[in-house]
């Protein structure tokens, strides 16, 4: 059985079509998306209206959150001054330029979702099942980790937020990171998911990447006046986050 997650698409429709090219191809049995479809770049609505009308299931991420319910601040961990200003203009403008129907959809995303395919107990969050907004990142501490993999009650934890993808084996729990389909933060500027295989007993993940049309979806960036960052971090592929938050 093959299944696909995306995750963390941020309004980046040039990067979901690329991404769905890429499972049309492999015609996984199911698709699931961990959240944050909105935010950063400049086509919330086309976003939105992609995953509505192909009926992924969706997890709610912290900034479908923040535009669905109109909330003041996104939920982002940002410390330096300049990436909060950058933050509160990205979200004030994603709020002004998603529709209503665009709201109303987000706001009907659940905190996660649980599966159960050959034997294996699967957990579907944004952050993780305590927080859509905490950081998962893989250097957290390995008690962190065993204490989710307690309250998960999962063989398979799928988790997003941090754009930045791995995959470790905790207390009899699999953490899977799946990257991000239009914001990537690990200098590999190509569209990002998983698609997991499962077989009785036994699970692969497959990390896949696809080139998308880069340059398309920063001049929108540009185009639509939102900062200017946001525009040469899908160029680059964002920036390497190396400590744990």
């Amino acid at each position: 059985m093959k299944i696909a997650i995306l995750s963390d698409i941020h309004s980046n429709i040039h990067a979901l079509e690329a991404v769905w090219k890429d499972i049309n191809y492999v015609q996984p049995d199911e698709i699931y998306c961990l959240g944050d479809l909105v935010g950063y770049g400049a086509y919330p609505n086309d976003t939105i209206d992609f995953v509505r009308k192909n009926n992924i299931p969706t997890v709610m991420g912290n900034y479908d959150d923040a535009v669905g319910f109109d909330r003041a601040s996104c939920g982002c961990n940002y410390n330096d001054p300049d990436d909060v200003a950058r933050s509160n203009t990205s979200l004030l403008w994603t709020k002004q330029n998603t529709n209503v129907e665009g709201k109303d959809y987000l706001r009907e995303f659940p905190k996660s979702i649980r599966r159960e395919r050959l034997g294996h107990r699967l957990l579907f969050v944004h952050g993780s099942p305590r927080s859509i907004n905490e950081y998962l990142f893989a250097d957290r501490r390995e008690s962190t980790f065993e204490r989710i993999a307690r309250m998960a009650e999962a063989d398979v934890l799928l988790c997003g937020h941090t754009h930045l993808h791995y995959q470790k084996y905790v207390d009899g729990t699999m953490f899977i990171n799946t990257g991000s389909v239009g914001k990537p933060k690990d200098g590999d500027f190509r569209a990002g998911y998983v698609l997991l295989i499962l077989e009785a007993g036994k699970i692969h993940v497959d990390y896949r990447r696809v080139d998308y049309n880069v340059s398309a979806a920063a001049q929108a960036v540009r185009d639509n006046g939102l900062p200017e960052q946001f525009a040469s971090q899908l160029e680059v592929g964002g920036e390497e986050i190396l400590v744990s938050v």
